[in-house]
């Protein structure tokens, strides 16, 4: 049986078994690996051949609950093969490298019961921070059970941050890192209305995701403001996938084919509703118009390319990283806020991109 072997009941050698075979104590081992204390050469060539001879690694989790180590931060993110927040990931994942902070990616598959308890989870791995990516399903269950690990995070000396969706309700230890959603739909539904669309197919997400209820909430007010009717017939829920764009405009082309403007909640989904106008012999945007949000690399690779809104994400992400380690450094975050105290709320603006998917109507409205 090998040395390695004989440590432990799974192989793997403990701070303990370091210290037995080197005749010192744990308090001792522990100076030595964490070089933050003056020892003796003498001292410090022993414990290390020990360290050498078991094998013996770190537990770097342990070190970061007392304090040290490098800071860990969590990326919970609905679908790790979104476009969008994969942009949110990357600028927390690239801001924390640059600090030397470690970043964990979790997926919660649009179950809020699996968002709340891989909070739980990263709460108990004393990681420095856990960073949501994403609209939430509002109930109130999901803003309660949300608020009390943002303050069992808090007492634990790390911290939730919420990007892309609204703040939690109330005096809660969480920093928001928003962009102005409704504004955007507002902009560019204006954009369509101001070319003479008056009959606009919107496709703004699922029903009950915030996200989707700020971009829907923002193209009413943008009809109401040009003083033309909205029709909610025209209003079709869905995820955000090309599938359901392609879906929703065939089937709006059986039942309401009158409309000659597409408003879609994702570029994602406007390139799904590309696809389906095309299967029906209509050109885009000589028949239809056609508009997305978010603006990913998607937007202008399509054809023709996609007039969308631009938002920030990758930006979102560094400003939530760069909050989180504020913090933790006793400074304040840069940005427009909104109210103050633990619940600091931030928002990146928006804006529409203009390319070559709208068109003045040439089909009878």
């Amino acid at each position: 049986m090998s040395q390695r072997k004989a440590i432990g009941d799974a192989g793997r050698a403990t701070i303990r078994d370091v210290a037995e075979r080197a005749g010192v104590s744990v308090a001792s081992v522990s100076r030595v690996l964490s070089g933050n204390y003056p020892v003796s050469e003498e001292l410090r060539r022993r414990v290390m051949k020990v360290v050498r001879d078991l094998d013996y690694v770190t537990n770097a989790h342990a070190r970061s609950l007392a304090g040290g180590g490098t800071p860990t931060v969590a990326i919970l993110i609905n679908n790790i093969t979104g476009a969008a927040f994969a942009h949110v990931a990357k600028g927390v994942e690239g801001a924390a490298t640059l600090r030397g902070w470690l970043s964990l990616v979790g997926t919660t598959g649009d179950d809020p019961e699996r968002e709340l308890a891989l909070v739980n989870l990263m709460r108990q791995q004393g990681v420095a921070a856990v960073v949501l990516l994403g609209g939430a399903y509002d109930f109130e269950e999901y803003q309660l059970r949300m608020a009390r690990f943002a303050r069992s995070l808090d007492a634990a000396g790390s911290h939730l941050v919420l990007v892309g969706r609204p703040p939690l309700e109330g005096d809660v230890p969480a920093t928001t890192v928003d962009y102005d959603n409704e504004s955007g739909a507002y902009a560019m539904a204006s954009h369509l209305l101001s070319a003479g669309h008056r009959r606009v197919l919107v496709l703004p997400g699922p029903a009950g995701l915030t996200t989707a209820q700020g971009r829907l909430k923002g193209a009413r007010r943008a009809f109401e403001a040009y003083g033309v009717p909205f029709d909610p017939g025209l209003v079709r829920h869905g995820p955000y996938d090309d599938e359901h764009g392609y879906a929703a405009v065939k089937a709006a082309l059986h039942d309401t084919p009158d409309f000659t403007a597409v408003l879609a909640g994702t570029d994602v989904v406007a390139a799904g509703a590309m696809q389906a106008l095309r299967a029906e012999g209509l050109r885009v945007p000589d028949d239809v118009s056609i508009v997305g949000y978010d603006d990913i690399p998607l937007a202008s690779q399509l054809t023709p390319q996609l007039t969308t809104v631009h938002v920030p994400y990758e930006e979102m992400g560094r400003v939530a990283l760069r909050a989180v380690a504020d913090r933790r450094e006793g400074t304040g975050p840069a940005g427009r806020r909104k109210g103050g105290g633990d619940g600091e709320h931030l928002v990146l603006g928006t804006h529409v991109v203009v390319r070559d998917s709208v068109r003045p109507p040439r089909r009878h409205t």
